[in-house]
């Protein structure tokens, strides 16, 4: 018998990021309950070490028996237009706090503003965005910035290919809201331009023309960051991989399942006269994924835990220990966000 205080369910379990955040669960020692539309399919991939449960995104029933018993619900089927919204008021429904990865931002702005009161009045919390993009952004901005107005937050992000999964492929297509940046200290739409400088990363990266790109990072940092203005950039080749029909999925090339992908996520934080720096390398944005949300839900699950209410992943949990935890293992961290 598990113990439900420390029950995991992860929805989407089937999907590309959804097994590896089932792998890692297991990895960790933690009980998990794999759900997902397909019985058939669960029984493919989760033959016998996991639970597995059926529902669907119209059957709220469904949902709702699926997460009953379980403490956290991580959610990794997009679109998270379409899905966030059931998914996070079923887990709330049957006592559990919330976790998603999305990188949409329209979901994590939507899952801020329907999901907090709701969420306070359970006791449980909400957090959208909790993955590669989103949830590291937040983490390292938040261990750069010390009290007070920010100037400028600046995320810049390279990766050597990116193969995009079926899920990327399908959101993309789902997702025409106009993407928002933070200027003046607001939220305002993109106005795309031209003259986006280049980013130096660590070799083999190096030197890259960017693209201005927001993805939910955005929607985190303002939610409890108050910076005049925030940016991402995107290295240009790899947003020509993901536009180009004819890229191949990620295909793996190591016992966890990892493709051959490389990434450089750096975030400076410019504040009271001072530019900070700091930021990650590793392998496979889609698995990294997974290390970063079990962090989270570790802390979820500590009976010490008391937040409650839709929260940003740097809010909700400590930064600097998060990333601490995740250096040397899942990815390398550098500059200055963890101490020492």
């Amino acid at each position: 018998m598990h113990d439900s205080s420390k029950l995991i369910a992860v929805y989407g379990a089937t999907g590309h990021t959804g097994q590896f955040v089932v792998h890692e669960a297991q990895r960790r020692g933690l009980p998990v309950v794999a759900v997902g539309r397909s019985a058939a399919r669960l029984q493919e991939l989760f033959p016998s070490a996991v639970t597995r449960r059926v529902a669907a995104l119209d059957d709220p029933g469904s949902l709702e028996r699926a997460f009953a018993g379980c403490a956290v619900v991580i959610n990794c089927a997009g679109p998270f237009l379409d899905t966030a919204a059931p998914v996070a008021q079923a887990a709330l429904r049957a006592g559990c706090h919330y976790i998603d990865v999305t990188a949409e931002q329209a979901s994590a702005q939507a899952s801020f503003a329907e999901f907090d009161a709701p969420a306070r009045a359970t006791g449980r919390v909400v957090i959208p965005a909790a993955g590669f993009y989103g949830g590291l952004a937040d983490l390292l901005a938040s261990t750069l910035a010390s009290a007070g107005p920010i100037d400028e937050i600046a995320v810049a992000i390279a990766l050597d290919r990116w193969w995009p999964t079926a899920g990327t492929r399908e959101t993309g297509e789902r997702n025409k809201v106009p993407r928002v940046v933070v200027a003046n200290g607001r939220l305002t739409p993109l106005v795309p331009s031209a003259e986006v400088p280049d980013w130096t990363f660590a070799l083999p990266l190096g030197r890259q023309p960017m693209v201005e790109l927001p993805f939910s990072e955005t929607i985190t940092l303002a939610h409890h960051l108050k910076a005049s203005a925030i940016r991402s950039l995107l290295n240009r080749s790899a947003l020509d991989d993901v536009r180009n029909a004819a890229t191949p999925t990620p295909t793996p090339v190591d016992h966890s399942g990892r493709s051959a992908q490389r990434f450089e996520l750096v975030v400076q934080v410019v504040q009271a006269g001072l530019t900070k720096t700091a930021g990650v390398r590793g392998q496979d944005i889609y698995a990294v994924t997974a290390p970063i949300v079990i962090e989270a839900a570790l802390r979820l699950l500590a009976p010490s835990y008391r937040l409650s209410g839709a929260l940003a992943l740097a809010e909700a949990v400590d930064p600097v220990e998060v990333l601490g935890a995740l250096h040397g293992r899942a990815l390398d961290v550098f500059g200055s966000a963890l101490p020492g």
